[in-house]
């Protein structure tokens, strides 16, 4: 329920506010009715209050996943002279509409770099125009894009520098925590040593495998996530948790990420890859054997159509053009690729030098059964054992070595051209959602009259239906078989658990197998489980809350008023009640470059911002 709160501004309060900041009082110890927990720290009393003025309104948008954030955030905001109202929806879907509204001051929000890149961690969410971004700051721009062109030798600074004016000189977000990336397994049903936890990548389908290997084909594989409603299984018009896994399990790319985020062409649509001089042009050879799979009476089928570099072209082209799709997700992503094109003369890579030394084709063909005797425009005509290769050449606007991570990304996921293009036949300006039904829409593959499975999957699953319980996956027939990377498993289906109690609950009792981000207060709960066994590794997930920085509130005019929300966060409180199973942040660049920046709680600081913010209403 909704609270609501009035603010009343008198002369009095306001004079007494600034006496108190000038004379460098202490503050006045309240004790908070929260259950989150009150730790002093470096930072300052948290129980401190900084001011005796009226406490401002400030309206805390979240989840209900996020309760136990929100009781902290809400105690240790009103200690420090804040009235926090509380707009919490219960889904993603009901949140995100609010957050668009512009309902909100602050937005407890998480970010997970799924690519293992810094850039991703920034792009989309801070950048003028970014696919989620609400900010329009010159100057972060500028950092980003001067970011994104660097090495990591020298990225380290500028973005260090991007942190301070992002956090600290503006107070656009608010840094909570990092996360640990956990999941716990049934080690009596599987084999944990099949079940893999990758830093960056979403959980790897096709390595599973039974203990009892004999149930690889017979039983299917009971996993679980909470959102049962799928954003969308075009890849390119999702970028959330209902869909990231799904869609990297249902998507081959260009490229994969190890569990470490090494780039790496295992598991991938390439068989090698080259970045030449410059680091403006990425040559990838392909394989010749994933063909893409469709649903026939709920079985998967081999189309016989094989995935190739016009694919590879189609889903690139596509997804680097913010007007390809009505609601494009993950444009920024892939908006430094500026061509992609197939290579048919062998001899243009003899002619262009590798950037680690060497030629581009000497680079292609390390480790190759066969060298390259003929490159084929054709796609039915390639032959890897004869020699027969396609190559797919990637240039970019500038150089650009993280490109590499977007298409590890399940945005850059390959679709079949010629079905996507047998779908999508409707005016992208003119896209009526009452009637016009896109490629992906994820009531194509929901049970009842609207059921029309129209997907053509390239990676080693397709979806073959869902409903309000479970969605259900079958082994793509003609993916790499016969290879290391065939799917082990013939079914897969997915549970549509949305809490966390009830996931572990399931998981305990059998229900599922695997339980994929096991909340941090349940590790101990895991652990004491004899047929259970935890994964856990630091993650690339940050937790934060994002400001209101429209003109339309407040907290988006003033800066002083962002900031005073900024000081009033302990992170040791935070982590004193997550029993040290988070790591501090001072971005969402945190997991990946170390700057130095700390945010440390400072109800001074607190003061004389909300002081500096009363004198400027």
């Amino acid at each position: 329920m909704r609270q609501s709160y009035s603010f009343t501004k008198t002369l009095t309060v306001l004079l007494l506010s600034l006496l108190l900041v000038l004379a460098g009082c202490s503050s006045v110890k309240t004790k908070s009715d929260s259950a989150a927990p009150a730790a002093a720290t470096e930072g300052g009393d948290s129980a401190a209050s900084t001011s005796n003025a009226a406490p401002v309104d400030i309206e805390l948008l979240a989840m209900t996943s996020g309760e136990s954030d929100v009781n902290i955030i809400r105690d240790q905001l009103t200690k420090n002279g804040f009235n926090v109202k509380l707009n919490l929806q219960p889904d993603y879907g009901s949140f995100k509409a609010q957050e668009d509204a512009g309902n909100y001051d602050v937005a407890l929000s998480s970010w997970t770099t799924v690519t293992g890149n810094p850039d991703y961690a920034v792009r989309s969410l801070f950048k003028t125009g970014g696919d989620y971004s609400t900010l329009s700051d010159p100057e972060i721009d500028k950092l980003i894009d001067k970011a994104a062109e660097e090495s990591p030798e020298d990225y380290a600074a500028t973005y260090k520098e991007l942190e301070q004016k992002l956090v600290f000189d503006n107070a656009y977000i608010a840094p909570l925590y990092i996360s640990y990336k956990s999941q716990a397994i049934n080690k009596d049903i599987l084999n944990p040593e099949s079940v893999r936890l990758s830093k960056s990548r979403a959980l790897a389908w096709e390595d599973i495998e039974f203990k009892d290997a004999a149930k690889n084909s017979t039983q299917p594989l009971v996993l679980t996530q909470s959102a049962s409603t799928l954003t969308s299984l075009d890849p390119i018009k999702g970028n959330d948790g209902s869909i990231n896994t799904i869609n990297t399990n249902m998507y081959v790319r260009l490229i994969n990420l190890t569990d470490d985020d090494k780039i790496t062409s295992d598991g991938s649509l390439s068989r090698n890859f080259s970045i030449a001089e410059g680091n403006s042009d990425y040559y990838f050879i392909l394989r010749d054997d994933i063909d893409f799979a469709k649903v026939e009476n709920g079985k998967a089928v081999d189309t016989g159509e094989r995935v190739g570099a016009d694919d590879v072209i189609f889903a690139l082209d596509r997804a680097k053009n913010k007007d390809s799709v009505p609601d494009h997700r993950t444009y920024s992503l892939h908006e430094h690729i500026k061509t992609v094109e197939a290579v048919t003369d062998p001899a243009a890579l003899d002619s262009v030098k590798a950037a680690g030394g060497g030629t581009v084709r000497a680079a292609l063909e390390a480790g190759l059964d066969a060298p390259i005797s003929e490159l084929v425009s054709d796609k039915k005509q390639a032959d890897n054992k004869a020699g027969k290769y396609q190559v797919v050449k990637l240039t970019t606007t500038e150089p650009f070595p993280q490109v590499l991570n977007y298409l590890a990304h399940q945005s850059a996921g390959i679709v079949s051209k010629k079905q996507v293009e047998s779908i999508n036949t409707y005016d992208v300006a003119k896209f009526d959602v009452t009637k016009d039904i896109p490629y992906g829409d994820q009531n194509t593959v929901t049970e009842g009259a609207a059921y029309n499975n129209t997907l053509y999957a390239s990676g080693p699953y397709i979806l073959t239906t869902k409903n309000d319980y479970e969605a259900k996956f079958v082994k793509n027939p003609a993916y790499m078989p016969g290879t290391e990377n065939e799917p082990k498993i013939s079914n897969i289906n997915v549970r549509f658990i949305a809490d966390a109690d009830s996931a572990l609950a399931a998981l305990r009792s059998g229900e599922i197998y695997s339980y994929y981000g096991v909340p941090e207060t349940k590790y101990s709960v895991v652990e004491g489980d004899s047929k259970l066994q935890l994964q856990k590794i630091e993650s690339n997930g940050v937790s934060y809350l994002l400001f209101n920085t429209s003109d339309k509130r407040p907290v988006g005019k003033s800066a002083d008023l962002r900031k005073a929300v900024l000081y009033s966060i302990n992170q040791d409180e935070i982590l004193k009640f997550y029993e040290g199973n988070k790591i501090k942040a001072a971005s969402t660049v945190s997991p990946l470059v170390d700057t130095g920046n700390v945010l440390t709680a400072d109800p001074a600081k607190v003061k004389e911002f909300l002081a500096a913010y009363q004198v400027s209403k």
